[in-house]
Order: structure tokens, then C-alpha cells, then sequence
């Protein structure tokens, strides 16, 4: 693209800016070399890498990254046979191995909670640094300074002890008396890196030494002491051997580091990209910005893709907190947008607002707008914006734009974006109006994205004449004569050029004078105009109406969804506490039941074993009846409110004084047959007919007793539904019918497959196989009982159970719809299904 036109549209400016979040000097110049990619894979890419980094920002895991010196230039010394690496350059590569652990351990450690794909993806491609790094810190301290290794120890003690004792003679010779006399000070000085003595020029034969100096009077010479020469010689000597060591471990060092040459240099540039997308993360993160959706031109066989561009609460970075979001609406096939309105209003920013945001994008970075923010990708953008005028190139200011519009109608293709700002101006405003609708006519029929802005009227009814056109305008707050900044899609703005002057100084004289030469039929424009933007307002605050109330519908269908879910699985929570206490019961009375059988048959049959059969059996049988009253007490009260229902919904039947309701009809005599369910005397005990031992009179099976009643005494009852009643019976001889009666009911109260569906089916742990074919039961289950909805717990894991799942859902037919559950009930761990 056009260096020129990006400079224009400020995109140098915004990328030196992202470039100043990176933590390395590799990533800066990384971020600063990138221009705006024209395939879709490639910013792409990016994008999802900075996508990931931004969840590390938001939440309260600590970004990883840190800095690191420019290391590109030492391959060349790794490269090279006998070279070596200085204290500097060593950790420099320290460094680098540091921050590249750091983010390679961070990335894998949250890779699950932060749903990390992209960024594992990278580190996972890095060569393992860790032995570079032994090697490194193997002679360095974490803060690059040499390690005390044992052939420097030995060393610097030497130096010490000569230091010391060269201090030790310098002292000697400033405290003696025979000498103090031809010395100019007590304190010695430092010559070439050794210490002297001031000596009187006078008296210098007093000591015998090397003379380094003389002052410029001449009256000072300053001597080292013989002496201490030869010390100084020695300390000399150490500290070479000193230098030498160092250079022997540098150089063994870097013969070392040679074999990890190849991994820096693959390493490099993948950790400049995570430094890189990282800087655009937080640059995004810091300003609001979200990650624009694309338009589907990376679709080109897919027309029915293709969406249009579109721009939500946009934010041009460079005004910051003076930014008044703006909306900017396309609709589908309308490639041409001519924006008009007063001066100052914002046209010019609009244009480079969308351009910009277009060039940030194609470079991988967010932009700062809200989310669902669309953008199209263009090959090439020009731009014909501000004056061109030249003094240089004899340049005036309709040749300046005439220049560039030029260059836009020869290079234009159905990829480019033009951006042609105050368009038809700098000349005689007829001529200049034909060759801005001649301009558009070219652009359009070569499929060109364009943005115009103009104050010529003839532009706006050719907006609405184009079938690829679509008009818009900067609002103008007519009561302040001031523009609000906002763009209005779909209505022509005015110029509001008097208003502006008059606000601005100019005489009332010069403004009558002006509006007298406004012809009428402009002026019926202007009103037109106004009437547009009036019922434009109107619309929107009805949309804004409607939406408000669409929110309000929204969250109440909301709770109450939730209300309804909670209540069933309190209901089942019910039900499964229930289940655990019958099955606490059975598993109590079949341990009774075994420890009596066994009794009997170890010994004689006494008369107290059995009293307590038969105080066990009147004990299981009280238990059974009071649940089963409890039960015919519940259905009893539902059947009084079904029955109030059916009084009020059947204006045939009537109610008699005890509350039940009877029919018009005659009463039907009830017929009482063999297995009924009935309620016998007046303890209202349950039991079932056995069989008509003669006329009136009944066998009747309460739990394990038979009763002979009369029919006058009986009461029929329904089943209630879901009822499960066990009968025990006991066979003294065969303790092991009393294991199989239990074992007919025990699968039903702990847990395993029913014969009826479930508000909460739970996959964890399981096999994908085993999970679907418990999925496939629970759903038939569901459409032959006419059960509506239900929940599925698959967990989120390695995702195997979660897609398989979907997949077996999204082909079942007889599903409505299946979602994930909200954050606070499981999030994508758990599903929803609407049958």
C-alpha cells in the first residue's frame, strides 16, 4: 500500500504507539517493519494470538512476558570458529532463555482454565533453551556478573593481597620522617593506574623510582618508589592472568553455546511474535478495543457469506477521551457512502476513522470499537484528503485533488477502498459536480468500496438515484449551532453554512443579504431535508423504544426459565432423597428379614421367634401403609384441585355439599373386580381385591394379610403415578426369595437406568460410547413419556465428550433446541436440551 496514504490516515502513528507496549527491542522493530497484510490467514493469525493474550489481561493471571536484549547479532559470534562472547553478550542470551521459560511454563500452567489453543500452539514449535541456560548461569549470577568460579577466587585474592600490600608501602613512605620533608603531600596519587608520591622537584633524589609526571610549574615530580614498582608489575601480572581466565571461560562458554545456535535462531522469531501480538493485547486492552469480525471475503465462492461492513461506537484512537463514538451502517450492496453536512461536523474523521480501522486490522491489531464491530479487507486504499495545493510543483489546489483522483480511477479494483474527502471542490461548482458524479460512475462500475464527503447538493440526490449508494450526514444541533458529532445513515445533511458564519461573526447585514440570494427551490430542499432528519429522530427513539422493551421481555423470560429449571431440580432432589430413605428402609428390613430366617432354621421354631416374625411383619406393614397414606393424602388433594378445575372448566356439573363435584347424569354404580386397589373400614387401611369369596363379601391382601371385608366397606382408589410398592413375602425355608424380592426394585432407587426419564443426565467419567447410548436411551425415553426438557452434565475436559454430545444432538430429530447452561450453572460443561 501506499506509504503516503497510510501516512495520511495516521497509521504510522497508532503502530508506533502498540509498538511501545512491547517488552524487547525485537518486537518494537518487529511491530514497526509490519504493514497491513492483504490475506486473510495471515492478520488473522495474529488476531487470535492477541485474542488469547487479552485473556490473560482480564483476568488475574500475570502476563508472563519479559524483557530481553537484541540478540540477533551474536548467531554471527556462535557461528564463528575461535570467537567469543563478552560478560554482556552471555546474558543477553541468559535473558533471553529466562523470558522464554517464563512464558513457555505460564502458557502450558493456564492453558486449561484460560482456554489457551493458539498460544500453545507457538510454544509448543520452540526448541528447549534449559541447557543453554545451565550453561550460562553455570558462570554468572542471576544479575550477569561473574561467578566466583575457584581458578578466579585464587586469583583475586592474589590481587587483593598485592593491593594491600602496595598500600602497606605507600604508607611506610608517608609517615616517615627522614623523608617528610621533600614530599609535597601525604596523600598519593594515582598516575597510569598506580600510586605515586608528590615529590619537591628540589629534593626528588630522596627517593629513587620511576617518574610518571612532572606538574606543569615543574616544582612537583610524582615518583613510584622502586619498590613499589616491582609490586605494581605484580599486581599487573595478576590481573592480566585475571583477564586471561575470564577469556578462557567466555571462549569455552561460547564453544558451548555454538550447538544451541540453531534453536536461538528458530526461537527468535516466535518469541517476537508473542511480544509482539502481547503489545497489541494490552495497547487493546488499555483503550477499549475489541477484535473486528470479518466481512467473508475470505470466502470468495460463498456470496451468501458475505456481510456488510459495519462500524459500532468507533473511537479514532488519536482523540482519546474527545472521541465521540460513531455508528456507521452499511447495507448489502451498497458500496458508496457520501457523507454530507456542516463544516466541522466530522466527515473527514468519519473517512479516516474507517480507513484506519481497516489498515489496524489487516496488521492483526483490535480497534476501538464494541464488539461485533465488522471489517472488509481491501488490497489498496486511496485517498484524496486535505490540500494538495503545491507552489513547488505549480500545484494549485483543484490540481492537487484532481492528481490523486486520477490515480484512484486508473489503479481501483473491486479490492480497493477510496476515500474521497470534500469531493467536486476547487472549482466552478457545476463543472466540479459532473466530474464528482463522472468520478463515482467509474469507481461504481469497477465494484470500488468508497467514502465521499461534499457539500454539493446534486451529490445527495445522486445518492438516492444509485442503487450502490446510500446517503448519510453529521448531526447538527440546530439550538447551539453546534455539531454533535454523530453520523445519521440513510438521510442528507445541510451545509449550515450561514449559521456557522453567523455564529462566527459575520454582520446580520452580510446573512440578509446571503439568504436573499437562496433560491426558493433550495430553500424546499432545506426544508425536506430538515423534515428527514426530524422523522430519522423519531425512528430511532421508537428502535431505542423497542429495544429497551425487547431487553425487558428478554430477562424475564429469563428468570422465569430459571425459576421453572430450579423448581424441577428441586423436585428431582426431592425425589432422589426420597428414593435413598425407601432404600435405606429395604436394605434395613432385608437384613431383619435374613438375620430371622436364619435364626429359624439354625434351631426349633419357638413360640418367641415366632412372635418376632410376626412383630417384624406387622412393623414393615405399618411402615408401608403410613407412606402409602401419606401418598393417598397427596393424590387426594391434587385430585380436589383437579377436580375444582374440571368445576370450572365444565358448566354441566355442579357441586354438592361436601365439596365433591357431581354430574348431571346419573351416578354410575361401581363394579369391583379382582386386583383393584381399594381402602377398607374405617382405618382407610390399603389393600387389593383377591377375589369374591360370595356376594358382598370380599377377599382383600393387605401386605402380607388377608382379610375377608364386606363390599359396602371398600372404597376403590387409582393408582398413583410412579408408584413403586414392593411385596415381600417370606418363605421360611428359602431365605434367598427374600434377596431376589429386593433385588427386583433395588436398581430403580440407586441410580441406574429407570424406565423414565431423568431432569439431570450425568455423562462424567464416562466413555464416549457408553455416554451415547445412555444420551440415546434418555432421549426416546423423553419422546415417548412427552418429557419437555432436561439437562445434560458432560464436563469440559479434553472437549471429546462435550463435541460428541453436540453431534449426536444436533442429528437427533425431535430436539426444539440445546444451548450450554449459563456460567453459574456449569457454563460449556453442561447443556440444555428442549425436546
Amino acid at each position: 500500500m501506499n506509504k503516503k496514504t497510510l501516512s495520511e490516515l495516521d497509521y504510522y502513528r497508532i503502530k508506533e504507539t502498540i509498538a511501545g507496549y512491547c517488552r524487547s527491542e525485537d518486537g518494537k522493530a518487529a511491530i514497526l517493519d509490519r504493514e497491513p497484510f492483504t490475506n486473510f490467514s495471515e492478520y488473522e493469525h495474529l488476531k487470535n494470538l492477541s485474542r488469547e493474550w487479552a485473556t490473560f489481561f482480564n483476568s488475574t493471571k500475570a502476563v508472563p512476558l519479559t524483557s530481553w536484549p537484541g540478540i540477533s547479532p551474536l548467531f554471527g559470534i556462535l557461528k564463528t570458529a575461535g570467537a567469543s562472547l563478552d560478560l554482556d553478550e552471555l546474558y543477553a542470551l541468559g535473558l533471553f532463555c529466562i523470558s522464554q521459560k517464563k512464558i513457555t511454563d505460564s502458557i502450558k500452567a493456564n492453558q486449561q482454565e484460560l482456554n489457551l489453543k493458539k498460544l500453545p500452539s507457538v510454544i509448543e514449535q520452540m526448541p528447549d533453551l534449559s541447557g543453554a541456560s545451565r550453561i550460562i548461569f553455570g558462570i554468572l549470577n542471576p544479575d550477569g556478573e561473574l561467578k566466583e568460579l575457584p581458578t578466579i577466587r585464587d586469583i583475586k585474592r592474589n590481587i587483593a593481597a598485592i593491593k594491600v600490600e602496595i598500600e602497606s608501602l605507600i604508607h611506610k613512605y608517608t609517615i616517615d620522617s627522614s623523608i617528610a620533608g621533600a614530599l609535597e603531600s601525604n596523600v598519593p596519587a594515582l598516575r597510569a593506574n598506580r600510586q605515586v608520591l608528590a615529590v619537591k622537584s628540589s629534593q626528588r633524589s630522596a627517593i629513587k623510582g620511576i617518574v610518571h609526571e612532572v606538574s606543569q610549574t615543574g616544582r612537583t615530580v610524582y615518583i613510584e618508589p622502586e619498590d613499589v614498582v616491582r609490586r605494581n608489575n605484580d599486581l599487573i601480572e595478576e590481573e592480566y592472568r585475571l583477564q586471561e581466565e575470564i577469556k578462557k571461560i567466555l571462549l569455552q562458554a561460547t564453544v558451548q553455546l555454538a550447538d544451541y545456535r540453531e534453536a536461538f535462531m528458530e526461537n527468535l522469531p516466535k518469541m517476537v511474535l508473542l511480544d509482539a501480538t502481547c503489545a497489541a493485547a494490552k495497547w487493546g486492552t488499555e483503550n477499549n478495543c475489541c477484535y473486528a469480525l470479518s466481512c467473508g471475503e475470505e470466502r470468495p465462492n460463498d456470496t451468501k457469506a458475505k456481510e456488510a461492513p459495519l462500524l459500532l461506537g468507533a473511537r479514532h484512537p488519536l482523540l482519546g477521551t474527545k472521541a465521540v463514538p460513531i455508528d456507521i451502517r452499511f447495507a448489502a450492496n451498497k458500496n458508496v457512502l457520501i457523507i454530507t453536512g456542516p463544516n466541522t461536523g466530522g466527515k473527514t474523521v468519519t473517512l479516516k476513522t474507517f480507513a484506519l480501522f481497516c489498515l489496524l486490522n489487516q496488521t492483526g491489531f483490535p480497534v476501538p470499537a464494541l464488539e461485533g464491530t465488522r471489517l472488509p479487507l481491501f488490497k489498496d486504499i486511496y485517498c484524496d484528503i486535505g490540500d494538495e495545493q503545491s507552489l513547488d510543483q505549480s500545484l494549485s489546489t483543484f490540481s492537487g485533488h484532481m492528481k490523486n483522483i486520477a490515480e484512484a480511477i486508473n489503479k481501483a479494483s473491486d479490492r480497493s477502498l477510496v476515500l474521497l474527502d470534500e469531493l467536486g471542490s476547487g472549482t466552478d461548482p457545476q463543472e466540479g459536480s459532473a466530474i464528482a458524479m463522472a468520478t463515482l460512475d467509474i469507481l461504481i462500475e469497477r465494484g470500488s468500496f468508497v467514502l465521499v464527503t461534499t457539500h454539493h447538493g446534486v451529490l445527495k440526490n445522486y445518492g438516492y438515484t444509485k442503487e450502490s449508494c446510500i446517503n448519510a450526514s453529521v448531526e447538527f444541533n440546530s439550538d447551539t449551532l453546534s455539531p454533535t458529532y454523530r453520523l445519521i445513515m440513510g438521510v442528507p445533511g445541510e451545509s449550515h453554512a450561514l449559521e456557522i458564519a453567523e455564529k462566527n461573526g459575520l454582520s446580520e447585514e452580510a446573512i440578509a443579504k446571503a439568504k436573499s440570494y437562496i433560491q426558493t427551490e433550495q430553500a424546499d430542499i432545506s426544508y425536506l431535508i430538515k423534515g428527514l432528519n426530524a422523522k430519522h429522530a423519531e425512528a430511532d427513539a421508537l428502535i431505542q423504544s423497542f429495544k429497551e422493551k425487547e431487553e425487558k421481555i428478554n430477562l424475564k423470560e429469563q428468570k422465569t426459565s430459571w425459576r421453572e429449571h430450579n423448581l424441577k431440580r428441586r423436585e428431582h432432589d426431592l425425589k432422589i432423597a426420597e428414593n435413598k430413605k425407601e432404600l435405606a428402609f429395604l436394605k434395613d428390613s432385608r437384613k431383619r428379614l435374613e438375620n430371622l430366617v436364619r435364626e429359624i432354621k439354625e434351631g426349633e421354631i419357638t413360640r418367641e421367634k415366632t412372635l418376632a416374625v410376626k412383630e417384624f411383619i406387622n412393623d414393615l406393614t405399618e411402615s408401608i401403609e403410613n407412606h402409602t397414606q401419606i401418598l393417598e393424602a397427596e393424590e387426594r388433594n391434587l385430585d380436589k384441585a383437579e377436580q375444582k378445575q374440571k368445576l370450572k372448566n365444565s358448566p354441566g356439573q355442579s357441586t354438592n355439599q361436601n365439596g365433591t363435584s357431581q354430574s348431571n347424569a346419573s351416578v354410575q354404580k361401581i363394579v369391583f373386580e379382582p386386583g383393584m386397589d381399594v381402602l377398607a373400614g374405617t382405618s382407610r387401611n390399603r389393600g387389593t381385591l383377591i377375589k369374591e369369596e360370595r356376594k358382598g363379601m370380599w377377599s382383600v391382601q393387605f401386605g402380607t394379610l388377608k382379610m375377608t371385608v364386606k363390599e359396602k366397606d371398600l372404597t376403590p382408589v387409582a393408582k398413583p403415578k410412579d408408584e413403586y410398592k414392593p411385596s415381600i413375602s417370606i418363605d421360611l425355608a428359602e431365605p434367598e426369595t427374600v434377596k431376589s424380592n429386593f433385588s427386583d426394585f433395588a436398581p430403580a432407587l440407586s441410580g441406574m437406568p429407570t424406565n423414565h426419564p431423568v431432569f439431570e443426565l450425568r455423562l462424567l467419567g464416562m466413555r464416549v460410547e457408553e455416554a451415547l447410548k445412555l444420551l440415546e436411551r434418555q432421549l426416546d425415553l423423553c419422546a415417548m413419556q412427552n418429557f419437555h426438557e432436561f439437562s445434560i452434565i458432560h464436563g469440559k475436559g479434553t472437549g471429546a465428550l462435550q463435541q460428541a454430545v453436540i453431534d449426536y444432538l444436533s442429528n437427533y430429530p425431535g430436539i426444539q433446541e440445546f444451548k450450554f447452561a449459563p456460567p453459574e450453572d456449569g457454563g460449556s460443561g453442561k447443556t440444555y436440551v428442549k425436546m
